[in-house]
């Protein structure tokens, strides 16, 4: 996601009630701060928000949480609730490298990875937010069962994380290779990237790989 530089994006952030300033405060009772013992859901970059946003206004059952690590990006997503306040959802400025910093173990119950970078080159393999690396640290703070969701347009990088979770000992089920010509279609909510990929006609990868301790 690039996006140009906002001026005064971090302060501006600060006046939004979504936005979650010290995020380190909340790991091991994020409960508190929405007032509930609902379900926990994470998505790890989160763009402009359209995804997370509409998944929070369609289930109100359930808590989430955007994780983006750069303030003009996560403030997009912050304007969405400008007039629109949504209260099962919190916005954090965080690097996704530094997950148990946020959260304890068994905290979180799904993980979002929509349109991640691929990293294509293989020096920078361990960057992929489905490398091994970042997958064992998923499992530190998922319950046991909870599961990822993965949406790509990459697919590379999608038969690089089929692997990666099967090493892992993830199961995967409801793979497909062309999302939007698949029975999961219905359900499915969009992101910025994928409508504009969708309206080219490219293929969406898909998976959702369980956690089984």
């Amino acid at each position: 996601m690039r996006l140009r530089n906002i001026p005064g994006a971090e302060e501006a952030l600060r006046q939004y009630p979504v936005f979650v300033e010290d995020p380190t405060a909340y790991r091991g009772r994020w409960q508190e701060r929405f007032g509930n013992d609902h379900p926990l859901h994470l998505e790890i970059g989160c763009g402009k928000g359209r995804f997370i946003t509409t998944l929070a206004e369609q289930h109100p059952e359930i808590n989430f949480i955007a994780l983006e690590v750069k303030a003009e990006v996560i403030y997009r997503t912050a304007q969405r609730t400008e007039k629109r306040p949504i209260p099962n959802l919190a916005l954090v400025q965080y690097n996704a490298t530094l997950l148990p910093d946020l959260f304890a173990e068994q905290e979180l119950d799904r993980i979002y990875l929509n349109f991640s970078d691929p990293w294509p080159k293989r020096r920078h393999h361990k960057r992929r937010l489905t490398y091994a690396g970042f997958l064992r640290m998923y499992k530190q703070v998922l319950k046991p069962h909870g599961e990822i969701h993965l949406k790509t347009d990459n697919e590379k990088l999608f038969e690089y994380s089929l692997n990666q979770f099967s090493e892992e000992r993830f199961q995967l089920r409801h793979i497909t290779f062309d999302l939007h010509q698949s029975p999961f279609a219905e359900q499915n909510v969009m992101t910025e990237y994928e409508e504009r990929f969708a309206s080219r006609g490219q293929r969406i990868y898909r998976t959702e790989a369980v956690y089984l301790p």
